[in-house]
């Protein structure tokens, strides 16, 4: 009997790669430390592996947050066919952020002090205990796929009989976070460049996090759709389609007027790097949201692909100007991840790829809602997709 081996791809080799340079970068950091394996320094404390690691891979994953709000807080049960995936990328995007942690802490075997040793006075504290109680919710959300994929029905029935607490308490938990983690830099006024700093940018952090949330979970249904050769949900998509543009256009007023209020418009007129970055992050989020508002963009599934990765890249570009670009000004120095950096963040979002595909092809991530979607509810479905066209 001959073994067959992994057929050799493009893809493939590119993913290994990435690993095998994430690898290298790992043995750096634990090795040589951060001076010895980032361009990070006691003035400029905070790079790529806070920036996008951890502050864009929390928003990355709010999905979660947001399908659990729609379809067990307001009951638009509709949406059921994409929340197991978002509820997955979510898991997964936390677990991923610890990860990040690991690297960016200088002494990451202390990660767990925060959750015995309490400082209530400090936003950081509430972000650790948000954020690994969050990890733990969502673990226990993603549990009834186990199950069901090994039919234990007695623990399956436990899980059922506390979701609805279980999905509130998720909820509350991410919202108060994903806010959170703009609470952060509100200590910094006079370092962080005034185009990203104000008192809203919790605010701005949560409303932000619902809109990237949105666009990550059509993002992943768009590869679900390629990748097991599934039929693209979309009437379900091209409506989340329709509210994404909704709030990213009270995301971007709230943002102008208070731009407006602090006036600080002017700084727009200065040829530095914080305008440029500044313009491409509104271009991102300004573009698709004039195009979603358009029937025959949401419902073209590469022009609806396309808009929601312009949010995601707009919506990274934001949480990297807030965390890298607005501060250097403010600490006298520049900043330019070293390559080892990169491969270490690279190869975590390969990762992140590479895990999802896996569970996805093992376990029931798609299957569920298929099963036990009633034909009245097939009928609302295809109705709302006659209203949207």
């Amino acid at each position: 009997m001959t073994r067959k081996f992994p057929k050799i791809t493009v893809w493939r080799v590119i993913f290994a790669a990435i690993m095998l340079s994430g690898l290298y970068a790992t043995y750096l950091r634990v090795f040589y430390g951060l001076g010895g394996s980032t361009n990070l320094s006691d003035k400029f404390p905070w790079g790529l592996w806070i920036g996008f690691d951890v502050m864009c891979g929390v928003g990355l994953a709010a999905g979660g947050f947001t399908l659990v709000a729609i379809v067990h807080i307001f009951r638009i049960e509709r949406y059921k066919p994409v929340l197991r995936p978002a509820i997955l990328t979510a898991f997964l995007g936390y677990v991923l952020v610890v990860v990040g942690l690991l690297y960016d802490l200088g002494r990451p075997d202390r990660l767990w002090h925060p959750l015995v040793m309490w400082n209530p006075r400090s936003v950081m504290f509430e972000v650790a205990w948000c954020v690994t109680l969050y990890t733990t919710v969502l673990f226990l959300e993603f549990l009834p796929v186990v199950f069901e994929k090994f039919g234990w029905h007695k623990p399956l029935e436990w899980i059922h009989r506390i979701s609805v607490p279980l999905m509130i308490l998720g909820v509350l938990l991410s919202t108060l976070h994903q806010s959170s983690l703009g609470s952060l830099f509100l200590i910094v006024p006079e370092k962080l460049y005034p185009l990203w700093y104000t008192p809203i940018l919790p605010l701005l952090f949560y409303i932000s996090s619902i809109a990237v949330g949105l666009a990550m979970t059509i993002f992943e249904s768009w590869h679900s759709s390629r990748a097991f050769g599934r039929a693209l949900e979309l009437p379900l998509l091209a409506s989340m389609g329709r509210v994404l543009a909704v709030v990213l256009s009270v995301y971007l007023w709230i943002r102008f007027l208070d731009m407006s209020h602090r006036h600080v418009f002017g700084l727009l007129a200065l040829n530095r790097v914080e305008t440029w970055l500044f313009a491409l992050e509104i271009a991102l989020m300004l573009v698709p949201a004039l195009l979603l508002y358009q029937a025959r963009v949401r419902l073209r599934p590469g022009a609806l692909y396309a808009c929601a990765v312009m949010v995601v890249f707009g919506f990274i570009a934001n949480r990297l100007n807030v965390g890298t670009t607005g501060l250097e000004a403010g600490s006298g120095t520049h900043y330019i991840p070293r390559w080892s950096e990169v491969a270490v963040t690279l190869s975590i979002v390969a990762a992140g790829f590479a895990i999802f595909r896996a569970i996805a092809q093992y376990f029931p991530i798609f299957e569920a809602h298929s099963l036990e979607q009633a034909p009245a509810e097939m009928e609302e479905t295809e109705a709302d997709a006659v209203a949207v066209g």
